[in-house]
């Protein structure tokens, strides 16, 4: 969603003048694969072997204050394994997070009761200072299908339990999955009422859309959240991040939230970014603003360092320099195949300057990209090879189109598919040619519930429907909302494809079963103040074999 800010890099949060120099003089692309300018960084992106966190190691005895202040996370399940994270932060709101720049011995430890009664693995994993002390420990050699719980130790603290689990084993007839999916969770715009709610759903999984952080200055009182003086410390979130100290120290906010870390305890997660993480709307190397693109990429690199730093997952999302690769596959036996796109990383530069805008010869040109030509075909061949009953795509941005006014010319919105058409239509011709039936697109990003038919030609009413959209509301962005927004009747008059549209904040659940699909929209009256309940507003399901949205 579009801010503008016209000075987003307050001095204080400026890049080392030599980084600068180093990435000015070594060039766009290769700043940071260069011996120097990667000892500079300190963007290594292997396990430190040297430097201060092998020079020495912290004795966990001389801990005096909880070191798990940030919760635990667990992401990715395989049939035969999960990933476990914590981060160690005495001090959270600090820039070392309380901890000196030495390694830290973390034991940890998975059972099949959260009373740890019967423990079926543990082992000791490293927090060094160059991941901030991060922990990311894949627990293999687990049974598929199952649900187990975790904990980690650091001296005589034990973190909080986690509930997580296992998928199902490769192949196998798995009769149904149920998961969530959530976005948009920008911290001072409302409290997480939302993650309270979800912490207690009874779900396999959680597929987080993207802007788990937003980049921009939250005041001493949190905005919206109106905190008494004195909850945050002043001074120190009041600016728009851009270096890494300054990424680590906002997801240390956002990770200090109890309902956040509750969801995160409850669920294993399956996350991918949007712009937000990084910065508003870019696309590629391409910023918002008019920064030089040397300085820009070494914005990047800090915003993915910090991503993977505290997200949930595995060694290949590790980071190079200013690139991550995020998108992915995962299964959950034969019934759901889940491919994971990332459309902010390889995309082209938006058309017309971005925002809504009418489309034309240059967001119509057929070279445009929105995943990139390497993302697009490993979808597409995963497809060709899929033998899922539902082939499931979690990413960013709206997939269906979308028109603001049901009179000709309409605009479409430059940063969703619609302002890469020639993208949307390789992908819907390369689920076509696969032979896939049941195709559910997982959308974030724009704040409110859609539920889309996936029309094959979108100009076409009366087109086949070939797929169906889960579009999910934010968990807090853009404050209450509202059920019906003040473009409510507009884009369900031009859109006929549209099944459900409301601007209230919640979350969605989806259960995939061999028959059929549901999907429940879920939405809570209010986030600026506590204790909203949860209501159901509309439920939806699609047969397989016969795709698109049906009242439940």
């Amino acid at each position: 969603m579009t801010q503008d800010l016209t000075a987003p890099h307050a001095a204080r949060s400026s890049h080392a003048p030599e980084l600068r120099a180093v990435a000015r003089h070594i060039g766009r692309r290769r700043f940071l694969t260069a011996t120097g300018a990667a000892a500079a960084l300190a963007f290594a992106v292997g396990v430190p072997g040297a430097g201060t966190a092998a020079a020495a190691e912290l004795d966990t005895a001389r801990l005096t204050d909880d070191p798990f202040t940030l919760g635990v996370a667990s992401g990715d399940p395989y049939p035969d394994s999960v990933l476990l994270w914590t981060r160690l932060a005495p001090v959270p709101y600090q820039a070392d997070g309380g901890l000196p720049a030495r390694r830290v011995t973390v034991e940890w430890e998975i059972a099949l009761d959260a009373r740890f009664r019967s423990v079926v693995r543990r082992g000791k994993a490293d927090a060094h200072p160059e991941f901030h002390h991060t922990v990311h420990v894949e627990v293999g050699g687990l049974a598929p299908g199952r649900v187990y719980h975790y904990r980690f130790r650091a001296g005589r603290f034990v973190s909080p339990v986690g509930r997580t689990r296992t998928a199902p084993a490769p192949r196998s007839r798995a009769a149904g999955l149920t998961f969530g999916v959530v976005s948009c969770q920008r911290y001072d715009q409302g409290y997480y009422t939302a993650y309270r709610h979800l912490a207690q759903e009874d779900l396999d999984v959680v597929f987080h859309l993207g802007d788990y952080l937003y980049e921009y200055a939250v005041n001493d009182v949190a905005g919206a959240r109106a905190y008494p003086a004195g909850t945050l410390p002043s001074g120190l979130f009041d600016r728009e991040t851009v270096t890494l100290e300054d990424y680590r120290l906002r997801y240390a906010l956002y990770k200090s939230d109890p309902d956040l870390r509750a969801a995160h305890a409850a669920h294993p997660f399956v996350v991918t970014w949007d712009d937000h993480e990084t910065e508003n709307n870019y696309a590629d190397d391409t910023p918002e603003n008019s920064v030089p693109p040397e300085e820009f990429l070494l914005r990047r690199a800090s915003a993915y360092r910090a991503y993977w730093e505290n997200m949930p997952l595995r060694r290949p999302q590790r980071p190079e320099g200013p690139d991550l690769k995020l998108y992915r596959r995962l299964h959950w036996g034969r019934l759901a195949q889940f491919d994971v796109l990332d459309t902010r990383q390889y995309r082209s530069n938006q058309a017309y300057g971005d925002g809504w805008q009418y489309p034309g010869p240059e967001s119509e040109d057929p070279s445009r990209t929105l995943t990139g030509a390497a993302q697009e075909r490993w979808l597409l061949d995963g497809w060709r090879r899929s033998d899922a009953v539902w082939n499931v795509v979690p990413q960013q941005v709206t997939f269906s189109q979308r028109l603001d006014t049901p009179t000709p010319p309409a605009k479409v919105s430059m940063d969703s598919w619609d302002g890469y058409p020639a993208s949307r239509e390789r992908v819907l011709a390369g689920a076509q040619a696969a032979g896939v039936e049941n195709l559910m697109v997982l959308t974030g990003d724009v704040h409110v519930h859609y539920g889309f038919d996936i029309k094959r030609d979108f100009a076409d009413p009366g087109s086949k429907t070939v797929g169906t959209e889960i579009v999910t509301t934010s968990v807090t962005s853009g404050g209450n909302g509202s059920e019906k927004p003040a473009n409510w009747d507009n884009l369900t008059a031009a859109n006929p494809h549209m099944r459900f549209y409301s601007g209230l904040r919640g979350y969605t659940t989806v259960t995939l079963g061999r028959e059929r699909a549901r999907a429940d929209f879920k939405t809570v009256s209010h986030v600026t103040t506590q204790g909203a309940p949860l209501t159901t507003a509309a439920s939806f399901v699609t047969e397989a074999g016969d795709p698109g949205l049906k009242p439940a």
